[in-house]
């Protein structure tokens, strides 16, 4: 019986990973690495978050993107934005060094057995497991207007759906939202050789301002400090004190992870999409309906008037929407037995981001209405690893490796830095 088994290898996954060897626990790594990053982002996507406040966690703030870039002679520099494609190989590269080698199985289960969990595979029998970490990413959660809903296959699509945006070369496609997602989908629709538009219920489009320069003034990084998630001090509140957003009560919490840090497009997007993207802006979408191979939207502006707009395809970049009751690959009664977090349906979690079900943890999105927005960067890995394996510690009862536990040799490979 292992003392740990990660479920996903994403930032969050593959950080916990790290400390968890680190710290001398038998830990096991499900999932295919960097996933979301490697096979829901198109081709020429960018990270929107500047590089330095993108490293996967490792003790002794090891192995960090800065290092990976330098290895391969090109720099990660603040205000210069990095291709998607980097971050992933970063991952990739992290897991090599810092992690337990990653088993690129499908789970299809978590359940309980005996004082610890069954995890249930796709491709072989299960495995036993004293605790659970849950890493799952935010592939369960994605959001659809709910009038998409009875569209046909072909006619509706998530952002996340796409690798090569190619295939829409030459054809009218209508971009649902008004955060990243949906300004670079679109950009990169236009420039792909499609002819998108977006159409958000917001009246204007925001978007971030060109970083501050790391080294300034005293009086000006005293007015508006630096973070991982941007500068302000509203900002890095969210960044650098999630444990005390925990402290607060279950509405305040959920009202933050739901509004904090809104929709915005990065600075160095605004060219791209203004120059070939037209939006309709402050309209809402109350009905779709397929006319033969197209699709016809009725929307409505603020003012009342209705509008029909018909187009070849829609890709609605409408976010994640965390919720216990999406997570299907964990027990059913288990779930709901869960304690949650107000009226909403994330698990409400301890310091040591314990659920109300012993031994099992959660990271990542789900965890946004407990710690606040920063669970929902690849930034929160940083701040959700340590304490994650500190709170499975105290679960187990461990100072170091449990008997029989086979996290000795793999908290000394991690540590010596071996792929």
């Amino acid at each position: 019986m292992d003392d740990l088994v990660v479920v996903g290898a994403g930032p969050y996954g593959l950080s916990i990973a790290a400390h968890a060897a680190a710290a001398g626990l038998g830990v096991r790594v499900l999932g295919r690495p960097m996933a979301s990053w490697r096979d829901h982002m198109p081709d020429g996507m960018f990270l929107k978050s500047e590089p330095w406040s993108s490293n996967l966690s490792a003790p002794g703030g090891r192995h960090t993107l800065g290092e990976y870039c330098a290895g391969l002679g090109t720099a990660a520099e603040h205000g210069s934005p990095l291709p998607i494609g980097t971050f992933s190989a970063y991952g990739l590269w992290f897991a090599r060094r810092a992690a337990p080698e990653v088993e690129e199985v499908t789970v299809t289960e978590v359940s309980p057995q005996g004082e610890g969990f069954q995890v249930r595979t796709a491709e072989g029998p299960p495995l036993l497991a004293r605790t659970v970490a849950l890493a799952v990413g935010v592939m369960p959660f994605t959001r659809y207007p709910e009038v998409l809903r009875d569209l046909p296959p072909g006619h509706v699509s998530h952002s996340s759906d796409h690798r090569d945006l190619a295939r829409f070369a030459g054809l009218d496609v209508t971009v649902l939202g008004a955060g990243q997602a949906a300004l670079e989908t679109a950009a990169l629709l236009a420039e792909a050789g499609a002819r998108p538009s977006l159409v958000a219920r917001r009246a204007r489009l925001n978007w971030n301002t060109v970083p501050q320069p790391l080294e300034r003034p005293l009086t000006r990084a005293l007015r508006e400090p630096h973070s991982g998630l941007g500068t302000g001090w509203r900002s890095w509140v969210w960044s650098e004190l999630p444990w005390a957003v925990r402290r607060l009560p279950a509405p305040t919490r959920e009202r933050i992870a739901a509004t904090a840090l809104g929709p915005a497009g990065a600075w160095w997007l605004r060219e791209r999409f203004e120059r070939r993207v037209p939006a309709l802006l402050g309209h809402r979408l109350e009905s779709a309906t397929a006319v033969g191979g197209r699709t016809r939207l009725g929307l409505t502006t603020a003012a009342g008037e209705a509008v029909v707009l018909d187009t070849g395809h829609v890709v609605a970049a409408t976010g994640f929407a965390p919720d216990l009751r999406r997570l299907e690959l964990l027990d059913a009664r288990l779930r709901a037995a869960l304690e949650t977090v107000g009226d909403g349906g994330t698990p409400e979690l301890s310091a040591g981001f314990e659920s109300s079900w012993p031994g099992l943890f959660f990271a990542g999105l789900l965890t946004a209405p407990s710690f606040g927005p920063s669970m929902r960067f690849v930034h929160g890995a940083g701040f959700t690893a340590g304490r994650l394996v500190r709170g499975v510690r105290k679960r187990l009862g461990a100072r170091g490796p449990l008997p029989g536990s086979t996290g000795g040799a793999r908290a000394d490979r991690a540590a010596a830095g071996h792929p």
